[in-house]
């Protein structure tokens, strides 16, 4: 079962990613050809809610996979070591949306200075025109994410400390005990072995869950403070960062293993 949960989310997973480079080139597009009066047109409405409801069916899916193997999906096999060492639960840390929007504001803020001191033409709306109104809604819906965030990570913490509760070291000296004296074979406590860990399981599958919530939710409450153009500019940053760090994971791996080939 484990298996075939793997392959199938693997698979949806790599066509997803295929889906994400696609809307990637889409988003790209729009922002290079659409101008003032046009920038808050309908069209870009569309595209940004495509790309949301993108996202939503990689979580939907994700769901569905967890309720079969949690485990696989908190360690999952076919991210990049550099993807893992920033995996916060089996996915991006939900505040790192809003580190992502003020970098590329402040990216967005000094071009456009800059363009202002040498007399080019003003450019369209971007994330370097966020308004106080925006900036303070941003501020306040980051704040409560963070709270969300640190409960997840409290109740994660108390979960994993469950791995030494009574009821697993008694197991596990059981366990030893019996295959002392037994030998090798313990498949009589399997029945037990299995109830105990499945308890576990569901706990981190409802974490997950809450977590997977946290992020989607975080990317809608942040596209919906922001114009349509500007949440065009938003996702274009975050395909972008998360397109190259899977990148630049396989690239190192691929010198790694060809370093210790040739070694």
């Amino acid at each position: 079962m484990g298996n075939e949960t793997q392959d199938n989310f693997e698979e949806f997973y790599r066509e997803w990613r295929d889906e994400q480079k696609q809307q990637l080139d889409n988003l790209v597009f729009a922002s290079n050809n659409s101008q003032p009066p046009q920038t808050d047109s309908s069209s870009l409405s569309v595209l940004v809610a495509g790309v949301v409801a993108h996202y939503e069916r990689y979580y939907k899916t994700k769901s569905k996979c967890a309720k079969a193997d949690v485990l696989l999906l908190l360690s999952p096999p076919w991210t990049t070591s550099l993807e893992d060492a920033f995996i916060w639960v089996g996915g991006w840390r939900p505040t790192t949306a809003f580190h992502l929007l003020y970098s590329k504001s402040g990216l967005q803020f000094v071009a456009k200075f800059e363009a202002v001191e040498s007399g080019a033409a003003a450019s369209p709306i971007d994330l370097g025109d966020l308004s106080s109104e925006q900036v303070h809604l941003i501020d306040t819906l980051q704040r409560r994410t963070i709270v969300e965030e640190r409960k997840i990570s409290e109740k994660l913490a108390k979960q994993q400390e469950r791995v030494a509760d009574a009821e697993m070291v008694e197991l596990s000296h059981d366990v030893n005990e019996l295959s002392r004296v037994e030998g090798d074979d313990t498949s009589f406590v399997t029945g037990r072995i299995k109830s105990t860990l499945k308890l576990k399981e569901e706990g981190f599958h409802k974490i997950l869950q809450s977590a997977d919530d946290l992020r989607l939710g975080t990317i809608k409450a942040v596209v919906d403070i922001l114009t349509p153009m500007q949440a065009v500019h938003f996702l274009i940053a975050a395909a972008e960062l998360q397109l190259s760090l899977r990148d630049w994971g396989r690239e190192k791996e691929e010198r790694e293993a060809s370093s210790q080939a040739v070694a």
